[in-house]
């Protein structure tokens, strides 16, 4: 997705932020490293996350992401194909912004009926998420948003899979894997599936998926027994440095 004008002065803002944590000038309760990398994710999903007034565009992942599974949607209509979409940031809370809302709302708009999509933090008990699943896997409910923790585990959900869509990037391979082993598994009848990653241009993205193949090269490095180097940074620090920050702004 291309870079809008909003990220671009909104990263030139992150860049100033660094800049003032770097000097001390503010409090780090105030802001610091931690909290410039969090807004920077918001903003790579969705601007709206970090600038609560500016307005919806189509050069947007929630749009693209509509798009995408409409079309999917539509193809699959008669034979009742399902799709996952994984969203780990921007859950839905309360009355404020989401971007689960506004994916509903978007599909709804574009004639999806309501009762076929669900969100997987409405199904607080197992016995209520296994009616869903049974549900998905019968074609009856045809898309399910959800976080890689709520979804990306123990769901059986592949009988009908058709597409899963990445909205955001997880910080562990063993996340990823987890999120597309719901569709890359056994007792799936569809033969070609399809597996969607959203990325925005010049944004936070970058870093997220770096840092992702980072951690999966050195693991396939040790498990395969091959040359690999003998000390790493810590990889399980999801906080992006001030060089990094800078880099990326």
């Amino acid at each position: 997705v291309d870079k809008t004008s909003e990220l671009d002065r909104y990263l030139k803002d992150i860049s100033s932020r660094a800049d003032l944590v770097r000097s001390r000038v503010v409090d780090k309760k105030e802001d610091n490293l931690l909290k410039i990398t969090t807004d920077g994710r918001k903003a790579a999903l969705d601007i709206r996350l970090v600038e609560p007034n500016a307005g919806f565009t189509y050069q947007s992942k929630v749009a693209r992401c509509a798009e995408n599974v409409f079309n999917i949607y539509m193809k699959t209509f008669l034979d009742k194909s399902t799709q996952l979409i994984f969203c780990d940031y921007s859950t839905p809370k309360g009355e404020d912004f989401s971007v689960y809302k506004e994916l509903k709302m978007r599909l709804c708009k574009k004639g999806i009926p309501e009762k076929e999509i669900a969100f997987i933090h409405s199904y607080k008990t197992e016995s209520t998420k296994l009616k869903l699943f049974k549900d998905f896997n019968e074609g009856k409910i045809r898309i399910i948003i959800g976080s890689t923790f709520k979804l990306g585990i123990g769901a059986n959900v592949q009988q009908k899979l058709k597409a899963i869509h990445h909205l955001d990037v997880p910080w562990r391979p063993a996340d990823m894997v987890q999120r597309e082993g719901r569709i890359l598994r056994r007792g799936n009848k569809n033969k070609d599936v399809y597996i969607y990653r959203y990325i925005a241009e010049g944004s936070f993205d970058a870093y997220s998926w770096q840092i992702l193949e980072t951690k999966q090269k050195f693991i396939s490095q040790f498990l395969n027994g091959s040359s690999y180097q003998r000390s790493i940074s810590d990889l399980e620090n999801n906080i992006l440095t001030y060089a990094e920050v800078k880099a990326l702004a």
